[in-house]
């Protein structure tokens, strides 16, 4: 019964999955607190509203990845669009250029840390 009950959930989710349309993300890249050479902050890429959930995510320095990023679990919206976020410690320098870089079916796109100075 329990299987039963379990194929027929995931069955009709596929369907639910299967209907909704496939749409870009919207990327936004920020840090925690207005940046500041020089002192301890966190490099933030949200991406919201895309489908299908297969995507990437890398936060970059001179477009090297970061190491240590951590990210959010997967969620989604009743419309079927998903969001995530990744987000690694930093401290910024004059310098360096930070980035976000996001790969999504097949296509990838890089959106710069701009420094609220």
């Amino acid at each position: 019964m329990t299987t039963s009950v379990f194929a027929v959930v995931f069955g009709l989710l596929c369907l639910q999955c299967s209907m909704a349309k496939e749409s870009p993300p919207k990327v936004q890249v920020y840090s925690r607190v207005p940046g500041e050479f020089g002192k301890a902050n966190t490099l933030i890429c949200h991406v919201s509203g895309f489908h299908p959930p297969e995507i990437t995510i890398e936060l970059l320095k001179d477009e090297k990845e970061m190491p240590g990023a951590k990210q959010t679990d997967l969620a989604f919206e009743e419309n079927w669009h998903y969001h995530l976020s990744r987000h690694v410690r930093f401290t910024p320098s004059e310098d360096e250029k930070y980035a976000c870089r996001v790969t999504h079916m097949g296509t990838s796109k890089t959106f710069i840390w701009e420094a609220d100075m």
